[in-house]
């Protein structure tokens, strides 16, 4: 073991040394936490709205404060004609247009039937799909408030309101960085200690240092173990680093055992490192490297990890092929300790299924690169 803790020792002195290096591992994953938990989310809000009234009418007015009253849109402006709409939309200007038509007021009062036009930019499909739901809400919820009004007026009758009361578990404010910042936890961690693993390996490729390492006494098993030794204890100052921004910056609650966490990381940063070995073992320069973890790991694994995109979406053929993917795995785990705080009772067959993945995937890649050493 003494070979090994030589190689270790070796190995956290150039990265000291490196300048380039403590920056990317102490600084990096912070500001990725940090501007993915504020890009990486699905909530719609400030939704810029266009307005044609032809009515110009308290009517209408109450109409179009009901969606302002919401907090998500915000009217940038009426026009006065409707093909200004278009036009509006056409640049960008808002996400969705109102077209309010002439009697509106009147035709509301006598009880006829009112066709309100919605145009939405659908170049975004989902904020699309989400402003037109809450103008759709918006208006039923006037329409409603009208009938009622009525009613009352004409005789005192009181129309029954049946209401659902709800209660939101795990996530009850609806937060968006609650559940995509774990993910992006699991993300940085991947990348990290994957990039780190293989870079250091091929820069011995590089530096033509690695056959000289070789002729030594040191037995390959002792030089791969010297090697991904340093980015496992990295790998673990990683997920504290990035666990204090999620907890203390963006007030993502961790409900489950910070232990358990740390340990189920241990097993992820097994296959990590194994892929990361891999990486090494077909690429000759760091450039390589980079390119083939790039295309072969990262993109495949956040499109089919469910971070990105929900796997109960996908075709029946995609959702098969996520199974396997670790990353899929291990941010079920790092959302069910974060936001339902579950324990292993629960986490079993994730963690089960990233112990198989580790050993596996490492062994493979170990066999793999002795082999091509030898």
């Amino acid at each position: 073991m003494k070979a090994v803790r030589e190689l270790l020792s070796k190995e956290f002195l150039q990265i000291r040394r490196d300048k380039r290096m403590l920056p990317l591992i102490l600084l990096a994953p912070v500001v990725q936490v940090v501007l993915l938990g504020y890009a990486a989310t699905v909530d719609v809000k400030n939704i810029r709205l266009a307005v044609y009234d032809a009515d110009r009418s308290s009517a209408s007015r109450s109409y179009v404060e009901r969606f302002t009253a919401t907090g998500y849109f915000t009217v940038i402006g009426y026009v006065d004609d409707p093909r200004e709409l278009g036009a509006v939309l056409d640049r960008g200007g808002a996400t969705l247009a109102v077209h309010i038509p002439r009697h509106f007021a009147r035709d509301v009062g006598t009880g006829r039937p009112v066709r309100l036009q919605l145009l939405a930019d659908g170049s975004d499909a989902n904020t699309a799909n989400i402003s037109l739901n809450y103008a759709a809400q918006i208006t039923a919820g006037y329409a409603e408030s009208i009938v009622t009004e009525r009613l009352a007026r004409i005789g005192g009758i009181n129309v029954p309101r049946v209401s659902a009361e709800t209660r939101i578990w795990y996530n009850p404010d609806l937060r968006s960085a609650n559940y995509m910042v774990p993910g992006v936890v699991a993300l940085i961690l991947m990348i990290i200690t994957t990039t780190f693993s293989a870079a250091a390996i091929v820069r011995e490729k590089e530096a033509g240092t690695i056959e000289q390492i070789l002729v030594t006494p040191i037995k390959p098993f002792q030089f791969i173990l010297g090697k991904l030794l340093p980015f496992t204890i990295i790998g673990m100052v990683e997920v504290g680093l990035v666990l204090g921004v999620a907890v203390a910056w963006f007030n993502v609650p961790l409900r489950g055992s910070v232990a358990l966490l740390f340990g189920l990381c241990g097993l992820f940063i097994l296959t990590t490192l194994g892929l990361g070995l891999f990486v090494s073992t077909i690429s000759r320069t760091q450039q390589q490297a980079m390119m083939t973890a790039q295309f072969f790991i990262f993109f495949p694994f956040l499109f089919l990890s469910g971070f990105t995109f929900p796997i109960d979406n996908m075709p029946p053929v995609i959702q098969t092929l996520t199974y396997g993917i670790p990353l899929r795995y291990f941010i079920e785990i790092v959302r069910g300790l974060f936001l339902k705080g579950v324990g292993l009772e629960v986490l079993w067959p994730q963690a089960l299924a990233l112990l198989i993945f580790g050993v596996g995937i490492l062994g493979l890649s170990v066999a793999g690169f002795r082999k091509r050493l030898g």
